[in-house]
């Protein structure tokens, strides 16, 4: 299908963008546009002026911040996946981001632009979500700071106002293991299901992704780690408190069973033997 009508500008800035935005109540920023343009075309999404922010360099960047590490919404997956500091210090979502998609989506298709999508099958969502990360909105007041734990609101919904749009992702440095486990018909699809672990001092925190209307933290599968549970018992616990969907890829008995099986596996490869 062909998309319905809009206007379109092109940001110069950060704050041009934020102002573009505040000029139509139904306006979208594009990025990398993989998320984006495709309900666009089908006419899920008709946003009257679409707010090109794909030419602001300044926030393509994966930089040391102490015990974080800082990445600009308009990196790419590509450029995630091929970071030294991040296959240091932050692992999990190197490899991640490496999940997404095939070759071309990678190197056009951002962090910020997948994030804000709010897509719950969406790879790196779980993956913040496991790693407590820190996500920076900017709008007319200026920035504020979103925990993953509250960005996600529902389907394809996230906790950004109208007028913000995502500037910065900070994740912590990981001093313990970690995996993400997806499971997907062919290569670029998005997960029928997925799993992230990322194992620090005060214990393992698992995500899951397609279990529910937003990724989801697998916490009765978390507390049966802290209570000394077995692999075998704390996978067993994935799918307590989920609402997975059923769809053409598989119902929501299916995904449950996936959901304890990728987590089995997820933890083996996470957590030292």
């Amino acid at each position: 299908m062909i998309p319905a009508r809009f206007d379109y500008e092109v940001a110069g800035s950060v704050e041009e963008a934020v102002r573009l935005l505040g000029e139509s109540d139904d306006a979208k920023l594009l990025a990398g546009g993989h998320s984006l343009l495709p309900l666009m075309r089908l006419r899920f999404a008709q946003p009257s002026l679409l707010v090109d922010i794909g030419r602001l360099s300044d926030l393509a960047y994966v930089r040391d911040a102490g015990d974080r590490v800082a990445i600009g919404a308009l990196t790419r997956h590509h450029d995630l996946t091929t970071s030294d500091l991040l296959a240091r210090a932050c692992p999990l979502l190197a490899f991640t981001a490496g999940q997404v998609g095939d070759p071309q989506v990678r190197h056009r298709g951002t962090i910020g632009g997948s994030v804000a999508h709010g897509d719950p099958a969406s790879d790196l969502p779980a993956a913040l979500l496991a790693l407590d990360a820190e996500l920076v909105a900017t709008g007319p007041g200026g920035e504020r700071t979103i925990p993953a734990a509250d960005f996600f609101r529902g389907f394809l919904e996230t906790a950004l106002a109208p007028q913000e749009l995502l500037t910065e992702i900070r994740v912590p440095k990981l001093g313990g293991g970690s995996a993400y486990v997806k499971f997907n018909r062919r290569a670029q699809d998005w997960a029928t299901v997925a799993v992230a672990v990322a194992v620090t001092n005060g214990g393992a925190r698992v995500a899951l992704a397609n279990m529910g209307p937003t990724p989801l933290r697998a916490t009765a599968v978390e507390a049966a780690l802290a209570g000394g549970a077995g692999l075998d018992e704390a996978a067993a616990a994935a799918a307590e408190g989920t609402s997975p969907p059923s769809d053409t890829n598989g119902s929501a008995d299916y995904r449950r069973h996936l959901a304890t099986v990728l987590t089995r596996r997820a933890l083996e490869k996470a957590l030292p033997a």
